[in-house]
Order: C-alpha cells, then sequence, then structure tokens
C-alpha cells in the first residue's frame, strides 16, 4: 500500500468541543491525503481523541486506546496515536505508561498532523511533550492575534450527518476554580470573531445541520477579550437567521456572569432554544467559595427566576459536585434544600476526586472515598426524583420536538429544553417526519427525563 492511499479513524471522547477538534483534525487529515473511515477495524492509522477532565474520562480514554492498539494484531491497523486533553496534559508521561500508542501527539501537533501520521506510520519515533501551563502560551488580547483573512475559509469537515453540529464560540478558560485543571492545558480564554463563527455557521448549515450548539469553557465570557462582553447577545439573532438553520442552543454558563441581557437574549430571540446550562457546581456558600466560585442559594434561585420571568418552561440543567473537601452534613443539606426549589430538568451529579495541578488537591479536610460514594448516592438518588417530577410538569405542554433518528418505526429527537445526549430525548408517535425536521406536539407521557410527544394536527 502506498501512503497516498492510507485510511485513519478519529474516534473521539470527551465533550462536544473535542467533537469540533476531530472534524478540525478530519479536515487537515484529509487534505494531507488521508481517506477518512468511520470504523476503526478498516483503518490503517486509529487516531483517538482523549478526554483528561476527570478520572473516569481518563480511564474511559486509556481503555479506548488500548481496544484500537489490539486492532494492530486483529486488523489492518498500523498505527495507534493518542490527540486530545488527555495527550495534551500528561505528554511524555503518557506516552511512558502506555507503550500500546505508537505515538502521542499534543495541541502543537494539530497544525501538521497529516505529516506527523505519515511519519509515524513509516516507523519514525515521535518524540511527546512536556506538558506546561498553555495559559502562558495562547495569546490573550487582540493586538496579539494575526489579523483576520481577507476570506474566511472552514477548515472542518463533518464526521456526523445528523441534524446537530457543535460550534465552537471560543476555546479556553481564565477562571481559577480550585478543583478544574482544564485551563492548563487548553489555556487562557480566547473568543474567535463573529465573523469566523457566522461563517462556519453557514457552512454548517449547507452540511445539513439543523441545529447549532455553540460551545466553549464558558460562553458568558464570550467577547470580553474583543472588548465587548455583550457580543453573544448580538451574535445569537445572526446566527439563529442562517439559512438553513431551525435552532441555536448555547452551552456552559458561569451562573455569576450570567448578566440581565443575556438572560432575556436566550429566553426571547426567535429560534434561540430557551435553555440555559448553567454551571452551579454546589450551593453552599462555604462549599463555593473553596472552589473560588461565588453564590448562594438565594441568588441561584434570583437567577432561575430572572429565566422563568422570560421564558416559563425554559430547559433548565446544571452539574454539581459533592464530597469536596471541607463538606459538612449542612453544607450538603443546603444544596440538597436547593435542588428542591429549583425544579431543574436535568442535574449532572460528581463526586469529588483530587485532580493532578489543582488547588484542591492540596487541601486538608478531604471526605474518605467511602463517604463521597455514599453522598453521590444520596443526591443521585435526589436528582432522579426531582428531575423526573419536573419532566412531569411537562404533562400537555407543546414542544418542538427536532427529529434525529427512524429506527425500526420509531421516531426520536429533543424538544427545546433537552440538550444533546445528557438531557433525556423525545419519542413522537403519529407522525412520520425526515431527520432534521421540526415537529409541534404535545406532550402525553413521560418516563424519568424522557418524553413521549403526540404530532399537533
Amino acid at each position: 500500500m502506498s501512503d497516498s492511499d492510507l485510511s485513519v479513524a478519529l474516534l473521539t471522547l470527551g465533550c462536544a468541543r473535542n467533537e469540533v477538534d476531530s472534524e478540525e483534525l478530519a479536515a487537515r487529515l484529509a487534505d494531507g491525503g488521508f481517506r477518512l473511515v468511520a470504523d476503526a477495524e478498516d483503518a490503517d492509522t486509529v487516531v483517538v481523541n482523549t478526554c483528561g477532565f476527570v478520572e473516569a474520562a481518563k480511564k474511559d480514554s486509556v481503555d479506548t486506546l488500548l481496544q484500537a492498539a489490539d486492532l494492530k494484531q486483529d486488523g489492518r491497523a498500523r498505527a495507534v496515536v493518542a490527540v486530545g486533553c488527555l495527550a495534551e496534559r500528561y505528554g511524555e508521561d503518557l506516552a511512558t505508561s502506555l507503550p500500546e500508542a505508537d505515538a502521542v501527539l499534543g495541541f502543537d501537533d494539530y497544525p501538521d498532523i497529516a505529516a506527523r501520521l505519515r511519519s509515524i506510520v513509516a516507523g519514525e519515533k515521535h518524540h511527546p511533550h512536556t506538558p506546561q501551563d498553555r495559559r502562558r502560551l495562547l495569546p490573550i488580547t487582540p493586538a496579539e492575534r494575526q489579523p483576520a483573512p481577507a476570506e474566511f475559509s472552514v477548515n472542518r469537515r463533518r464526521l456526523d450527518s445528523g441534524p446537530l453540529s457543535p460550534l465552537k464560540l471560543a476555546s479556553g478558560c481564565d477562571r481559577r476554580c480550585t478543583f478544574c485543571a482544564i485551563p492548563t492545558f487548553r489555556g487562557s480564554f480566547v473568543s474567535r470573531r463573529p465573523s469566523d463563527v457566522l461563517a462556519e455557521a453557514r457552512w454548517l448549515a449547507g452540511q445539513g445541520a439543523r441545529e447549532l450548539f455553540l460551545v466553549s469553557e464558558n460562553s458568558t465570557s464570550y467577547g470580553k477579550d474583543l472588548g465587548d462582553l455583550r457580543l453573544l447577545e448580538t451574535l445569537l439573532p445572526e446566527i439563529a437567521a442562517v439559512d438553513g438553520v431551525e435552532r441555536v442552543r448555547v452551552s456552559y454558563l458561569q451562573p455569576a456572569e450570567t448578566r440581565p441581557g443575556l438572560i432575556e437574549a436566550i429566553a426571547t430571540t426567535p429560534g434561540v432554544a430557551a435553555y440555559f446550562d448553567l454551571s452551579f457546581q454546589h450551593a453552599s456558600p462555604t462549599v463555593l467559595r473553596r472552589m473560588r466560585r461565588f453564590g448562594d442559594p438565594d441568588s441561584f434561585l434570583g437567577l432561575l427566576e430572572q429565566v422563568r420571568s422570560h421564558a416559563p418552561a425554559a430547559g433548565v440543567r446544571s452539574n454539581v459536585i459533592v464530597g469536596f473537601p471541607g463538606e459538612t452534613d449542612r453544607d450538603l443539606d443546603l444544596l440538597c434544600g436547593f435542588l428542591e426549589a429549583a425544579r431543574m430538568d436535568v442535574t449532572g451529579v460528581f463526586g469529588y476526586s483530587d485532580e493532578d495541578g489543582t488547588e484542591a488537591a492540596s487541601y486538608d479536610d478531604k471526605l474518605d472515598a467511602d463517604e463521597i460514594a455514599a453522598r453521590v448516592r444520596h443526591v443521585t438518588d435526589l436528582v432522579e426524583q426531582l428531575n423526573g417530577q419536573r419532566a412531569e410538569e411537562r404533562f400537555g405542554e407543546q414542544v418542538e420536538v427536532l427529529v434525529e433518528s427512524l429506527e425500526d418505526g420509531e421516531v426520536v429527537g429533543r424538544a427545546e429544553h433537552q440538550g444533546p445526549e445528557v438531557d433525556g430525548s423525545t419519542s413522537l408517535v403519529g407522525v412520520t417526519p425526515r431527520v432534521g425536521d421540526l415537529v409541534r406536539a404535545v406532550v402525553v407521557e413521560t418516563e424519568g427525563v424522557d418524553l413521549v410527544a403526540k404530532e399537533i394536527a
């Protein structure tokens, strides 16, 4: 086989931001002469885009790399390469501990990814990088950036033909949450130019995307480094007006930065989902201060009241961490009381674990692992009950469902309050649509956070 006929499969783990990274890598690889294949068993080279956020995600990434390495014995694979957050975060340490991977590539290798893969397949040794704090590497002011090209060219290749596509607003994060290592390997917060975001939105619509999922590490910061903190409010109507786009959804809002104008823009702009992905993380002011975050039950409930004053049926989701160092029984009770009052659609519950290089890893008064697990079970049981009750409140409600799959006669999609993958789904009855259709229906049944809805004639 000649090098010009090499095939590559991209396996993506983690968040929607990683999905965008994989599609950008796919474009570079295709431009570099690689043939993209969907199945790793059919590929000469398997690239695993890893996640390095929490311990469970790291394990999934390592397991996927090991499974891919097995294909070198059982399939046609000639090389297995790790990229993504785990590779960037650990570099040479990951390469040493995982010799089954033929190479570990960092973010700086992405522009020349095709040449890197060709050399690896040819048997050349790649020396992985020594990780460093990327907050010191990326430009943080517009003056330090390259000038915008006269005509923006989308460097991306869709790997999923479905009607939903993530669209990156920014990269990096400037916050210093004591439990999170993301800024150290993703870098400082850098907004994309609005013109580039809009150009990619048009391109995605032309590729069949009907819902655009705006992603970043902190969407409420969009525009601050461009001199306009209200830039997202003005950008949302422009994205929603792109021909072919039916729905725009914003992800990851920091409660302390969620301003009234942004709430109103998300809740009332036609074509923008009234959907609020609010990263509360806890409700006890004592725990939040130790996390280097801010808030309390009253301020958080006031924020939700603002949301619902504009859109009473708005979707609200969040994540919380339980078992943080120093968390008392009273802190846990405050969190549970807030969750009961908040009436959120979905709440993800995570047990605290030390993350390399974070401030919280050095804290004293850590809770025992068994105690953390018990608290996770307690809060998880509570939110499953509460989220089920919130879904039941939607019985009889009119919803707009984006159809995502038609399998064995079952029509499944997501309503406006349901984000991709993590917020449940809606099954449609009495309708024969196409994938990508937006169907108006009424909720007739619930099962947990999942809904059943009947089309409105």
